[in-house]
């Protein structure tokens, strides 16, 4: 159980680790409805006609999370994507009411 809550941590941390760089942070990003928690454990657009920088930005953090889910695969013995499910699990348990995450249909829905 040790490893899941070290990967609870983890997962909120990266969450906060938004490079300075953007226009926009991650957060202003999900509170204004451009992009939000996909069920594959990465950052997706919301809205198709996005800003440039809010496009770099997803990329950005996704390229993120990819590194690290893949140190904490290897680390634990298990598949990437068992980290991902996992991690989308975790994103929807901190997302503030009114983000939007994925449903199970794969729709943007708000929290």
């Amino acid at each position: 159980m040790k490893i899941l809550e070290k990967f609870a941590a983890i997962v909120l941390l990266m969450a906060l680790l938004v490079p300075t760089a953007y226009a926009v942070t991650l957060q202003e990003a999900k509170a204004a409805g451009l992009v939000g928690e996909q069920m594959n454990g990465y950052v997706g657009m919301v809205v198709a006609n996005a800003e440039a920088d809010v496009v770099a930005l997803v990329q950005d953090v996704n390229n993120q999370r990819r590194e690290r889910y893949r140190e904490i695969a290897q680390q634990n013995g298990i598949s990437l994507e068992a980290v991902a499910a996992l991690a989308y699990e975790r994103a929807v348990e901190a997302t503030q009411a009114g983000h939007y995450i994925q449903d199970q249909s794969g729709r943007w829905v708000r929290k």
